[in-house]
């Protein structure tokens, strides 16, 4: 399907949405669930809270249909609205004692298991992107994993682009001390 095609099936989907049409509104959180959980869930990294926040994202992008800019793709404008519910989510969540013990307890956790439980360069990967900052792992997982341009995930995180640059000069370098302290070379 070339852009234009997309591009037109969205506007299809999305003047459906506006009009109250129940299957065009199934449609639209079909075509894009899968997506948007799973940025979701890799900035959160908890199961249940990426399935809140994709709840939630969707039921914010439906009441925000109207004001989608129709010369955009949809798909990046969700995934922005994505982002923000998740470092909203972030925030609530570092407000809880209960997540703090939770913390407490994975450190202790891991400080006994020896680093080489996990099998593969992936798992201690997703294991050392856990000990980045929200800001810079949402930096490092939109580059990479989503493969956005430096000004796609300046937009999409609100800040600018020497920022994003700068964050992920910061990621790399402390993914790579994390890796080399953790024995993975």
């Amino acid at each position: 399907m070339s852009d234009s095609e997309s591009l037109q099936s969205e506007l299809q989907v999305v003047q459906g949405c506006l009009s109250g049409d129940g299957e065009s509104l199934r449609l639209f959180i079909s075509r894009f669930r899968s997506s948007v959980y799973g940025l979701c869930y890799r900035i959160l990294r908890h199961h249940e809270d990426a399935e809140d926040v994709v709840q939630d994202t969707f039921l914010r992008a439906i009441r925000s249909l109207h004001q989608w800019d129709q010369q955009r793709p949809l798909k990046p404008w969700l995934l922005t609205i994505a982002a923000n519910r998740c470092r909203t989510a972030l925030a609530k969540r570092s407000r809880s004692v209960v997540h703090y013990k939770q913390e407490v307890t994975d450190l202790a956790v891991s400080k006994v298991a020896p680093a080489e439980t996990s099998c593969d360069l992936a798992g201690e990967l997703e294991h050392c992107l856990q000990k980045l900052k929200p800001n810079l792992r949402e930096c490092f997982l939109l580059f990479y994993r989503e493969q956005l341009s430096c000004a796609e995930v300046a937009e999409r995180m609100q800040c600018p682009e020497g920022t994003i640059k700068t964050w992920l000069h910061r990621a790399r370098h402390q993914l790579s001390s994390i890796l080399k302290q953790r024995g993975v070379s």
